[in-house]
């Protein structure tokens, strides 16, 4: 056989391709199965006639189907990607994800500033109506219960540098606020190694109250999981704990106290849960929250027994308590610290550390959000809505499908040779314990077909290889 080249070869591409002469491939069995889902409950008319306010009736050109532009955002999830700019080529360079989005392969994918012209134009809210539909198919199937939540808090890198925040004041830049305080202490042409040396030597160097980023000024500058300091926000879930459905999601500012968002995400839960049972006739309320040390305060204890929520929050060490001042915070605070050291308050604890981490690596490190492309709370917040959505429609593919993710689908083979050895292995373990016993026995050559007919070949080559 010859080898070709393409340096040599002039292709002369044809003017008219018959539909049935491109390429096409097998739909990819998970995506399928979400389509067949979606399908299932119309959810295309669904969210034609929520977003119907914001497209126009008769001018402008053809807009991104909504059906379209919320399964882009859930390959998003599925594929870990972090930008819409990166979801754009995923799209274009996957047949399989072209059938998902059923784009035909003569039309083009949407670019990413379509993506981001028609996430601007859709609002905040009718992006948690779709969580809610998904979370209302989890109550359909047994996946949602909304009786005991979990709520933690993370923080995802902002889409803005350090070195471009300036000073809410004078909006006087960073670099060269050091310079004029080298000058002032009396270098005349400070280096950049003089700058940092005595930039080091400072004391609260920058703090939110003084500092903004002009890029994005919900950023605020906080230090992140690793130790750097950086600009962020605080992403907070709220976790069923007896299903591992996503209930809540809120963006906030990464240098709020979580004793002061605790109460914006308990509200979002408790709404979501009525939102998602609307159609069931015994709703189940919200009745317990269980959370770190981080959201324990007396505003909090007597918020959330005023609210007829009982509290499963971890108690920092304080010492002896001085109630004088805040008498009504006692009794709450007290009968918190009764139920977090129980059984049942320590067995909570443990499931809120398993569910709540595996919601965060789900959605921020195999999801690819850890990073945000976006700025502002609203923006990142209607990306953020979708990824839960579709982190709670791997839930439904898991109790169908046995897995949640695509890559998950992808590993079946590969874990059922490995469950296969490892059988193998205690198999193998097995008889060779039993050889052994049989060896111990004196005159066992004379009696080897009478061992256990499971080791019965190992036994005979055994006893073949030393000569019995």
């Amino acid at each position: 056989m010859a080898m070709g080249s393409r340096r040599k070869r002039q292709r002369q591409h044809e003017l008219w391709v018959a539909a049935s002469d491109l390429p096409s491939t097998v739909a990819h069995p998970f995506y399928q199965r979400v389509n067949a889902l979606l399908d299932e409950h119309y959810f295309d008319a669904f969210v034609e006639g929520l977003c119907q306010p914001f497209y126009a009736r008769t001018i402008g050109r053809p807009g991104l189907a909504p059906g379209i532009y919320f399964r882009l955002l859930l390959v998003g999830y599925f594929e870990g990607v972090d930008s819409e700019r990166g979801i754009a080529w995923r799209a274009g360079d996957s047949l399989a994800i072209r059938r998902f989005l059923q784009i035909a392969l003569d039309e083009d994918v949407p670019d990413h500033s379509t993506i981001s012209r028609t996430r601007r134009l859709i609002d905040v809210e009718t992006h948690r109506v779709v969580f809610t539909w998904v979370q209302q198919r989890l109550v359909e199937a047994g996946l949602l219960k909304g009786k005991t939540i979990a709520i933690d808090a993370t923080t995802l890198e902002a889409n803005a540098a350090m070195r471009s925040i300036v000073r809410r004041d004078t909006g006087e830049g960073y670099q060269a606020y050091l310079t004029g305080l080298a000058e002032a202490s009396g270098i005349k042409t400070p280096s950049r190694e003089a700058l940092a040396r005595l930039d080091r030597k400072r004391k609260k160097k920058t703090s939110n109250k003084d500092w903004t980023s002009p890029a994005d000024p919900d950023a605020k500058v906080t230090k992140m999981k690793d130790g750097r300091t950086h600009l962020a926000h605080k992403a907070e879930h709220a976790v069923d704990l007896d299903t591992g459905a996503l209930i809540a999601v809120t963006v906030q500012g990464a240098d709020e106290g979580d004793t002061s968002t605790i109460l914006e995400t308990t509200r979002a839960a408790t709404e979501q849960i009525e939102a998602a049972q609307a159609k069931v006739n015994a709703p189940q309320a919200l009745e317990e929250i269980i959370g770190d040390k981080g959201y324990h305060s007396n505003e909090s204890m007597v918020t959330l027994e005023e609210a007829a929520i009982r509290s499963y929050i971890a108690e920092p060490d304080r010492g002896r308590r001085d109630w004088s001042k805040a008498p009504e915070a006692q009794a709450p605070v007290y009968r918190n610290r009764r139920r977090i050291r129980g059984r049942r308050g320590r067995r909570l604890m443990r499931r809120r550390g398993e569910l709540i981490e595996r919601s965060f690596a789900h959605l921020y490190d195999t999801g690819g959000m850890r990073r945000t492309h976006l700025r502002g709370h609203s923006n990142i917040l209607k990306r953020l809505l979708i990824h839960a959505g579709a982190f709670n429609l791997g839930l439904l593919m898991r109790a169908i499908l046995g897995v949640g993710t695509p890559r998950g689908l992808q590993d079946r083979a590969d874990r059922a040779v490995a469950a296969l050895l490892s059988v193998m292995k205690i198999v193998y373990d097995l008889i060779t314990v039993d050889v052994v016993r049989w060896w111990s026995i004196p005159g066992l050559c004379d009696s080897i077909h009478v061992s256990s007919s499971s080791v019965f070949v190992a036994t005979e080559m055994t006893a073949y290889a030393t000569g019995c």
